[in-house]
């Protein structure tokens, strides 16, 4: 039976220790003022670091600024990390704390908090179930959806889906949707308000800096800053679902906890890398469990045998987890498109 990621149902799985995998990450679901607030100040303050640097940088060759951006950009996605802990309410334990520092993360990382936070929630409702796609996930089709398009459909799809196109253009496509991501069906007026409060703060910082006459020097620091952070971004939640072994099934079939143990990975980053991305490659733990911070998400895998079982990824795997591209009902994996071709 399937459940929802706040436990409101039993879970059937063949998982070991299923049964009491509540108890188990009920003892790391409690947050800790000192280290966040630590990891608040260790994470702006080098991206307020970061970003002066590279405007200075802008009496050099341009060069240099670019390579400072990749430092500055790391810090984003810590940034970024920070928002995503308080839209699950798990970085401070005041849910209004929480939304004011989700919103002001959010508008330093483009992005709509509130309406992030709702789609994000479907995400973790629904992440592996093949009739609730399209929240929060790249979009994939099924092997037999993909045979019945036209030529010229599944031409469109394949392009998206080349490697090269999801890391160098997906970036791209995330901060133009996210300007009008409004849904027509049950929005409310505070998530619409948030993504055009997150255009107006867009709109007004271009304004100032504009009157200030530093506007290019604005859009040449924090584009590419936010464009390498969101390369990252979708490299990351690309390869945390799909790779060789992720779950997928129809939503009768549907489980929950076997959703988060299977079908999300352990990306085994350089521990600099794991700092920078908050361990979210830990994802199998945050996926059971949203309720956990960030800082404890490795301490949790690391004792508990539960979370052992689980597919690791490391970054020379991840070549190709990027090529993974259908979902084959009749085997009960990703595929790529060169072996539906040969199948066909």
């Amino acid at each position: 039976m399937a459940s929802s990621p706040n436990g409101d149902a039993a879970v059937a799985s063949a998982a070991p220790q299923s049964s009491s995998w509540r108890e188990i990450v009920a003892k790391y679901q409690h947050t800790e003022v000192p280290r966040a607030l630590v990891q608040l100040v260790t994470t702006l303050l080098p991206l307020a670091v970061g970003f002066t640097l590279m405007f200075v940088s802008l009496a050099w060759p341009y060069w240099v600024t670019l390579l400072l951006a990749i430092p500055t950009a790391g810090f984003l996605v810590r940034t970024f990390i920070i928002m995503h802990d308080c839209a699950h309410s798990s970085f401070l334990p005041w849910r209004r704390a929480n939304d004011i520092v989700g919103g002001l993360t959010g508008l330093l990382t483009m992005t709509p908090f509130s309406q992030w936070r709702r789609d994000h929630a479907i995400h973790h409702a629904s992440s592996g179930d093949l009739d609730r796609r399209g929240h929060g996930d790249v979009n994939t089709i099924t092997v037999r959806e993909y045979l019945a398009r036209s030529p010229l459909e599944r031409f469109k799809y394949r392009m998206t889906r080349q490697p090269v196109a999801l890391l160098a253009v997906g970036p791209l496509w995330l901060m133009y949707s996210q300007r009008f991501r409004t849904r027509t069906k049950a929005t409310m007026d505070m998530q619409i308000a948030s993504v055009w409060g997150t255009n107006a703060a867009i709109v007004l910082a271009l304004l100032v800096t504009y009157l200030f006459g530093v506007l290019p020097q604005f859009l040449m620091g924090y584009f590419p800053v936010m464009y390498f952070a969101g390369v990252a971004g979708v490299f990351l939640f690309y390869v945390q679902h799909h790779f060789d072994g992720t779950y997928w099934a129809r939503h009768e079939d549907w489980d929950y906890l076997t959703a988060s143990i299977e079908g999300s990975s352990y990306v085994k980053l350089p521990q600099p890398l794991a700092w920078l991305t908050g361990n979210i490659g830990v994802h199998h733990v945050h996926h059971i469990s949203p309720k956990i911070p960030n800082y404890k998400l490795k301490k949790c895998h690391d004792e508990n045998p539960l979370f052992h079982d689980v597919t690791v990824v490391t970054l020379r795997q991840s070549g190709r987890a990027l090529t993974l591209s259908l979902w084959d009902e009749d085997k009960g994996q990703l595929v790529r498109f060169k072996d539906v071709s040969v199948r066909a």
